[in-house]
C-alpha cells in the first residue's frame, strides 16, 4: 500500500468493503458505529474484555462469574414455565451446569445430543436447580477438537443492531493484519512520547484490541492504561488544535471596531439602582477592550446564578447601539428570552431604544412588524429564541451577537446566528454566557476558541441559600413550612420533574402536586406552570407570581433559568435524588435574590444510593457553583454537565474529559509546539480524529 498523501497513513483511505465479508448492507450498519474506513475500525476500541484464556471447572464456578467451560451433554429438554425454555444439562465430572435458552429452534435443540461435548461462555447465575448460564455463546466440539481458548483477552465492542461481536472481532482481526503491513504514521513528536513514556500508536492499538492474558483489566476498564492514555492524548490534542485553529481564523477575520459612546455607557451605569461589583466591572472592561478591536470578539462569560451577567450584557449591547450597529440576544427558552426582553426594555426605553421581540410563537402581524424593523435597522436591539437565525430574518447591520445559556444550543444554531451578521467582509462580535460554571480543565478542552471571563462575586447583601435534604415521608412538615412562609408575606416554589403521573418513573408530577397542595393549603393562592402550556398561559402564570398575585408556584424545571422574583425565599424540589447537581444548583438560584434569608428543601424518596447521597451532600455543603460543577463533572461526566447532545461539544471516541483532565496541560504545551513548528502535522492530527468534523466548535 502507498502512504496517504495527508500524512496519516494508508489505511485512512481504505474503505471497509475491502475487508472480507463486508458488503453494502454490513457497511451501512457499521456506519452507525462511526466506522466507514478500515482505520475507523482500529479506533473502535472495546468497551470491556472477557477472559477466555482459561478453562474453568464446573465444580469451581461461582455466581456472577463470566467464564469458559466445557462439558458433556447429559440431556436436553423443552419445558414450559410461563414460557418455552430449552434446558441443556452438561457435566465435566466436577459438577453440573444448566444452559438455558428462551429463543431456540427445533434444529438447535436437536444439536444437543447426549454424549456430545459442548464448549460455552457466559455469566454464571443461580437457578432453580443449581447453577446455570442463560443464552451462553457455545460451540459443539467433534471428538478430535479441543476447547478453543484465546491467547488474548476477548474484546467486547460497542454494539449495533445486526452486527454480532464475533463479526466485529473478525473484522478487527483483518484490520490489525493490515495495520501490521502498513502501520499508521506517528504524528506525535518523539520528544513528547518519550517524555510521557507513551507506546507507539500501532503498539497501543494492537494491545487494546487484543490484550495479553496478564493484562491489568481493572486498569483498562478505568481507562488508565498507558496504551489508552496514548490514544486519549492524541484525541484531546486533535480537538484542542481544531479549536485553536478556529480562534486563529477569527483573528484574521474583520469586525467593526466599536469605540464610540463611552459617555452613554457612563450615564447608563451611573443611573443603575445598584453599583457594579468589582467582578462585573472587570468583565465589562475586558468586553469593551475586545469590542474596540478590528477582529471579532469571541468571549465566554461564566457567572454563578445571581452574579449579574445580564447587566453586563446590557452594557455590551448599549455600546454597539451607541456605535450605530445592531445587537441580538438569543436565549434557549421563551420564558428566559421574554425576561431578557422585559429587563432590556425597562433599561433601554428611557434612552429611546425599543428592543424588538422575535419568537416562534409570535402572531403573524407582530412577527412581520419585527422582521421589517430588524431588516431596515429600526430595531437596534433584537431579543428572541432560536427564531432569530431562521430563514427570512435579515439584519441591517448586526455587529454583536449574545447567546445566553449557550450550552443549550447546538453548534449549527450558533453558527447560523453568527452568519446573519456577516456582511461587507465584517463578522459580528460574539459573547456567550452561561450560569453553569465550567471547571477549568473542561473549559480548557471544550472552549479553547473562546476567551473566558468569570464573574466570581455576588452582589452585596446576597445571602447564601440554606439547603437541607428531607425524605418525602416528611412531606406534611414541608407543607406546613410553606404555609408559614407564605403567611409571613414570602413566596415559594414547588418544583417537580414531570408534568403528569408516569407509570414508568415514580416521580411526583406537577399536576398531582398542584392538586395536593391546593387541597392542603386552601388559604393560599397557588399557580401552576409547565412546559406543555401555551406560551401566553405560561407567561401569565409567571407574571402573576412576579406581581405577588400567586403565593406558591408549582412548576416543572421550566423555571430553571431566568426567573427573577426577589420575594421568593423558599423552594421545594421533588425527587431531588434523580436530578443532576448543576440543574439543582440552577433551580436553587431562583431563590436568594432578595434581602430575606432563603431556603431550599430537597425532597427525596428513600433509600438513597451512594451517588445520590454524595450529590445531595454537595448541595448541603456549598453554594459555590464552581465546586458544584466540579463534583457534577466527576459524578456525571461533561456531556450532562454542559447539556445533553446539544452542547456543541464533540463526542470523544476514547478520551474522557473528567478522567483525562490531567493530560490537558501537556496537550496545550504540545499544541503550541506543533502550531509554531509543524502546522502540517497539526492538520494531520486533526484530520485523523475529526475528519471534516472540525467545524463543531465554530460559532
Amino acid at each position: 500500500m502507498q502512504a496517504s498523501s495527508d500524512g496519516q497513513g494508508p489505511l485512512v483511505q481504505v474503505p471497509l468493503t475491502e475487508l472480507k465479508g463486508v458488503g453494502p448492507a454490513l457497511a451501512t450498519k457499521l456506519e452507525k458505529l462511526g466506522v466507514a474506513r478500515v482505520e475507523d475500525l482500529l479506533f473502535l476500541l472495546p468497551l470491556r474484555y472477557e477472559d477466555r484464556t482459561q478453562l474453568v471447572r464446573i465444580g469451581a464456578l461461582v455466581p456472577g462469574q463470566r467464564c469458559l467451560v466445557t462439558g458433556e451433554v447429559l440431556l436436553a429438554e423443552t419445558v414450559y414455565r410461563g414460557r418455552r425454555n430449552l434446558l441443556v444439562r452438561i457435566s465435566d465430572g466436577s459438577g453440573q451446569l444448566t444452559l438455558r435458552f428462551f429463543h431456540f429452534s427445533r434444529q438447535q435443540q436437536a444439536q444437543f445430543q447426549a454424549g456430545l461435548t459442548v464448549s460455552c461462555f457466559g455469566e454464571v447465575r443461580r437457578g432453580s436447580a443449581g447453577l446455570e448460564m442463560i443464552h451462553p455463546e457455545y460451540r459443539l466440539l467433534r471428538d478430535d477438537q479441543a476447547t478453543a481458548m484465546s491467547d488474548s483477552l476477548t474484546p467486547i465492542y460497542p454494539a449495533t443492531e445486526g452486527v454480532q461481536q464475533g463479526r466485529l472481532r473478525n473484522l478487527t482481526d483483518q484490520a490489525l493484519r493490515l495495520m501490521q503491513e502498513s502501520p499508521p504514521v506517528e504524528l506525535l513528536p518523539e520528544a513528547v512520547t518519550t517524555r510521557l513514556g507513551m507506546p507507539s500508536l500501532a503498539g497501543a492499538i494492537r494491545y487494546l484490541h487484543r490484550p495479553p492474558p496478564d493484562a491489568n483489566i481493572e486498569e483498562m476498564l478505568a481507562g488508565r492504561h498507558p496504551c489508552q492514555q496514548r490514544l486519549a492524548f492524541e484525541e484531546l490534542l486533535a480537538h484542542y488544535l481544531s479549536l485553536r485553529s478556529l480562534r486563529a481564523l477569527a483573528e484574521t477575520e474583520n469586525a467593526t471596531p466599536l469605540t464610540d459612546g463611552q459617555s452613554d455607557l457612563d450615564a447608563f451605569i451611573d443611573d443603575l439602582p445598584f453599583e457594579l461589583t468589582g467582578a462585573q466591572q472587570r468583565v465589562v472592561d475586558e468586553i469593551l477592550a475586545d469590542l474596540a478591536r478590528a477582529h471579532p470578539m469571541m468571549r465566554l462569560i461564566q457567572g454563578d446564578v445571581g452574579s449579574g451577567k445580564t447587566v453586563v450584557a446590557a452594557i455590551a449591547c448599549l455600546k454597539a447601539i451607541a456605535c450605530g450597529v445592531q445587537a441580538a440576544i438569543m436565549a434557549p427558552t421563551e420564558i428566559l428570552a421574554e425576561q431578557h426582553w422585559r429587563n432590556f426594555s425597562a433599561w433601554f426605553r428611557p434612552l429611546g431604544i425599543e428592543p424588538a421581540w422575535l419568537s416562534g410563537s409570535q402572531k403573524t402581524a407582530a412577527r412581520r412588524e419585527s422582521l421589517a424593523a430588524i431588516a431596515d435597522g429600526r430595531a437596534q436591539l433584537v431579543v428572541g429564541t432560536h427564531a432569530l437565525f431562521q430563514e427570512g430574518v435579515d439584519f441591517a447591520r448586526l455587529a454583536l451577537v449574545i447567546i445566553d445559556e449557550q450550552h443549550r444550543f447546538g453548534v449549527h444554531q450558533r453558527m447560523a446566528l453568527r452568519d446573519k451578521g456577516v456582511s461587507s467582509g465584517a463578522h459580528p462580535h460574539q459573547l456567550v454566557m452561561t450560569a453553569t460554571p465550567i471547571p477549568r480543565t473542561l473549559a480548557m478542552a471544550a472552549y479553547a476558541d473562546l476567551d473566558t471571563s468569570i464573574i466570581d462575586e455576588l452582589p452585596p447583601g446576597r445571602k447564601a441559600v440554606s439547603t437541607i435534604a428531607v425524605p418525602d415521608t416528611r412531606r406534611g412538615e414541608i407543607v406546613e413550612r410553606v404555609r408559614s412562609a407564605c403567611a409571613g408575606g414570602q413566596q415559594a416554589y414547588w418544583v417537580c420533574p414531570l408534568i403528569e403521573e408516569s407509570e414508568i418513573l415514580d416521580y411526583q408530577a406537577a399536576e398531582a402536586s398542584y392538586a395536593m397542595l391546593t387541597e392542603a393549603l386552601p388559604e393560599l393562592r397557588i399557580g401552576l406552570v409547565h412546559g406543555r402550556m401555551r406560551p401566553v398561559e405560561k407567561e401569565r402564570g409567571m407574571q402573576a407570581f412576579k406581581d405577588g398575585l400567586i403565593q406558591l408556584l408549582v412548576a416543572t424545571t421550566v423555571i430553571e433559568v431566568g426567573v427573577d422574583v426577589p420575594n421568593a425565599s423558599l423552594m421545594i424540589i421533588e425527587n431531588a435524588e434523580r436530578m443532576g447537581l448543576s440543574q439543582l444548583h440552577q433551580l436553587r438560584g431562583r431563590v436568594g435574590r432578595g434581602a430575606e434569608q432563603s431556603h431550599c428543601v430537597l425532597l427525596y424518596k428513600p433509600p438513597l444510593g451512594r451517588i445520590a447521597k454524595e450529590r445531595l451532600a454537595v448541595l448541603r455543603d456549598t453554594n459555590d457553583g464552581f465546586v458544584v460543577a466540579q463534583r457534577d463533572l466527576e459524578l456525571r461526566g461533561p456531556g450532562e454537565l454542559l447539556g445533553t447532545r446539544q452542547t456543541g461539544l464533540p463526542d470523544y471516541r476514547i478520551a474522557n474529559l473528567v478522567r483525562d483532565a490531567e493530560l490537558m496541560p501537556e496537550v496545550q504545551k504540545t499544541a503550541t509546539q506543533l502550531r509554531r513548528g509543524s502546522e502540517a502535522t497539526a492538520a494531520a492530527i486533526v484530520r485523523r480524529w475529526l475528519g471534516d468534523a472540525a467545524r463543531y466548535g465554530k460559532v
